[in-house]
C-alpha cells in the first residue's frame, strides 16, 4: 500500500505545484522542481539499497534531492558518498479516508474557495483582508493530495488549520474522492493526527551535496 500512496502523492504534488509530470524511471519517479536549492527530486516508492544506488548514480547536479518512504535511520546506510540525509526536511507520509464534515468559518474570518488548473485553493482572511490561513489540493480521481497548509503565526491556535483541512476534504468528497494523502512536517503531523490522519511511514529526504 505504501508504494501506491507514494505514487499518488507524487502525481498530486506536481499538479498542486504546477510542475511538469513526473518522469518514470526503473527505480521510481523524477520531479523537475526547478529551484536553485532543489533542482529536482527522485522519489522511490519501494526503495532498497540497489534502487537507491541506481537512482543516485544517475545524478550529477548538486542540490538534487532523493525522497524515500522509510525512516531516516534506514535510508542513511544506503547513501553513497556526496549524499546526506537532511533530518530537518525529513517528514511523514500520511493518509486517511475522506468524509464530509461541513465546517463553518470561524468568527472574525471569511473564506474563499477557488479552483484553477486542477488545483483547489482555500484561503482564510481576517477582517482587515489579511491572509490568515491557506491550503490547496489536487484531486486525482478517487484520491486527493493535500498541500501547502499554512496558518500565519498571528492566527494560530484558533482552529484555522483544522478548518482549512475540513474545507478541502468536503470539496474533495463532492468531486468523488474517497482517499486523501499528504507529506507532513513534524508540526503538521500533530495537527493531522487530531483530524484522523494516520502516519504510514517516514519520508526520508536526502540531498546531493558533493
Amino acid at each position: 500500500m505504501v508504494p501506491e500512496l507514494v505514487s499518488i502523492w507524487v502525481a498530486g504534488w506536481v499538479v498542486s505545484r504546477q510542475r511538469p509530470p513526473a518522469v518514470k524511471h526503473p527505480w521510481g519517479h523524477y520531479i523537475d522542481v526547478g529551484r536553485p536549492d532543489r533542482v529536482g527530486r527522485h522519489v522511490l516508492p519501494d526503495p532498497d539499497a540497489s534502487s537507491v544506488r541506481a537512482a543516485t548514480s544517475s545524478v550529477t547536479t548538486p542540490h538534487t534531492w532523493l525522497t524515500l518512504p522509510v525512516e531516516v535511520e534506514t535510508a542513511e546506510p544506503w547513501l553513497p558518498a556526496g549524499w546526506v540525509a537532511d533530518r530537518a526536511e525529513t517528514g511523514h507520509l500520511m493518509a486517511t479516508d475522506l468524509r464530509a464534515t461541513r465546517p463553518t468559518t470561524p468568527d472574525g474570518y471569511r473564506t474563499t474557495v477557488e479552483q484553477a488548473d486542477g488545483v483547489t485553493y482555500v484561503r482564510v482572511h481576517d477582517t482587515d483582508g489579511g491572509l490568515a490561513a491557506r491550503g490547496q489540493m489536487a484531486v486525482l480521481g478517487p484520491a486527493t493530495v493535500i498541500d501547502k497548509v499554512v496558518t500565519e503565526e498571528a492566527h494560530r491556535r484558533r482552529g484555522l488549520g483544522s478548518f482549512v483541512m475540513r474545507t478541502l476534504a468536503d470539496r474533495a468528497v463532492r468531486e468523488g474522492a474517497h482517499l486523501r494523502v499528504l507529506g507532513a512536517t513534524d508540526a503538521g503531523r500533530a495537527l493531522y493526527e487530531t483530524l484522523g490522519w494516520q502516519r504510514r511511514t517516514g519520508l526520508a529526504d536526502c540531498v546531493h551535496r558533493p
